[in-house]
């Protein structure tokens, strides 16, 4: 993926491309809100993996590390060293374990395993032993989401393997939500007391790791319980609160005074004027209700921006809501702007941002593309320059 400094931005424009501008700034300022909210006593450990959500995970992770975060979160070994290769020295989580023959390499980069296995402490340990280093690792506890950690049943058998290690030592304990943010779920106040009994566990076997951390974006928004000594916030970062739900509704609106770090432009290609009862874009899935103009932006499903926002979304030109009509094909897609007087080619189009007091966000994308906005902002393709400021 290209990335551009701010200097080159009107050489960017110049060119007509599709491009995304992140507000690096904006970001720090977001960690400042998250920080305040949860308070001076819980670590943050900034999640930055799929590259910072679409953001750019190093030039986020650079500007989280200049803001004091701790921690920096990231997918595998791979998002790691990337980061180290990068010049970055915070701690890094590698939060989905690891595989074998990284272990090496997870040593050598400094990186912060999360395990559940016994083959993730054996390797782990012999690798530590080798480099003769000792390793803070992570154990991930499955709560109920079935999908990454250790059961409550298989904690004694990891605690007696890393009893028997010299080179490794528990740091830190987690698990991970499945629907924090719906007030009234079941599954989350199970998943709490699962917890809790798994740090029972630990303690039996005389473990008292000092970093426990299950809140995700979600659990730092709604469930101030769920704190404890650190949490994992991600897109809360880039700007999006999901609303608190309850029975299926929302209950209240995101409370933190957040603000979106990305802004996705592109540039008018074409304009059209269209006769009315003509077909517009692949399958005619669009008919002119009346004479139209037409204007053909250069971004389509191959940039990210999904196919199923066809005749849905809308745009803002000049100030105005423009909406797409058609089929967003893979690197066109056209917007009605017969209402909106003096559109030319070379005009600047909003597909996620502001301007003029009208907005369109992620969340918005992705409701109208059956989605969610994390769905959004990582599938912003590499073809999308990044602009930072």
């Amino acid at each position: 993926m290209e990335r551009i400094a701010l200097p080159d931005r009107r050489s960017l424009a110049l060119d007509g491309r599709t491009w995304a501008e992140v507000s690096l700034t904006t970001l720090r300022e977001n960690f400042r809100v998250v920080q305040q909210h949860v308070g001076p006593k819980v670590a943050i450990c900034a999640v930055v993996k799929a590259d910072g959500y679409g953001h750019g995970a190093t030039e986020c992770a650079l500007a989280l590390e200049a803001e004091g975060t701790p921690w920096l979160g990231v997918t595998d070994a791979a998002e790691g060293r990337a980061l180290r290769s990068a010049g970055i020295w915070t701690r890094i989580l590698l939060m989905t374990g690891i595989w074998k023959g990284e272990e090496d390499g997870i040593v050598s980069h400094n990186l912060t395993p999360t395990i559940w296995e016994t083959w993730h402490i054996e390797r782990l340990e012999k690798a530590a032993k080798k480099q003769q280093i000792n390793l803070p690792v992570h154990l991930k506890v499955d709560t109920g989401m079935n999908r990454l950690g250790a059961s409550v049943e298989a904690l004694p058998q990891l605690c007696d393997k890393l009893a028997l290690c010299h080179h490794l030592h528990l740091e830190g304990v987690s698990t991970h939500f499945a629907s924090a943010e719906v007030l009234d779920a079941e599954d989350a106040p199970r998943q709490m007391k699962i917890f809790e009994e798994a740090l029972a566990v630990l303690g039996q076997h005389g473990l008292y790791p000092p970093l426990v951390h299950i809140g995700n974006s979600a659990a730092v928004s709604a469930r101030p319980e769920t704190w404890k000594t650190m949490v994992r916030p991600g897109i809360l970062l880039y700007g999006y609160s999901l609303p608190v739900m309850r029975g299926g509704s929302a209950v209240s609106e995101p409370s933190l005074p957040l603000v979106p770090v990305l802004t996705w432009k592109t540039r008018v290609l074409t304009v059209k004027d269209v006769a009315a009862g003509e077909a517009v874009g692949y399958m005619g899935t669009y008919i002119t209700k009346e004479r139209s103009r037409i204007a053909v932006l250069p971004v389509g499903y191959a940039d990210g921006y999904p196919r199923l926002l066809s005749n849905r979304a809308r745009v803002i030109v000049r100030g105005e809501y423009a909406p797409v009509v058609g089929r967003v094909s893979m690197d066109l897609t056209m917007v009605d702007v017969g209402h909106i007087p003096g559109i030319a080619v070379g005009d600047e189009v909003i597909l996620i941002g502001s301007n003029n007091g009208k907005s369109v966000d992620a969340v918005e994308l992705a409701r109208l593309g059956e989605t969610v906005p994390y769905e959004i902002l990582c599938g912003i393709s590499q073809r999308v320059p990044r602009v930072y400021a």
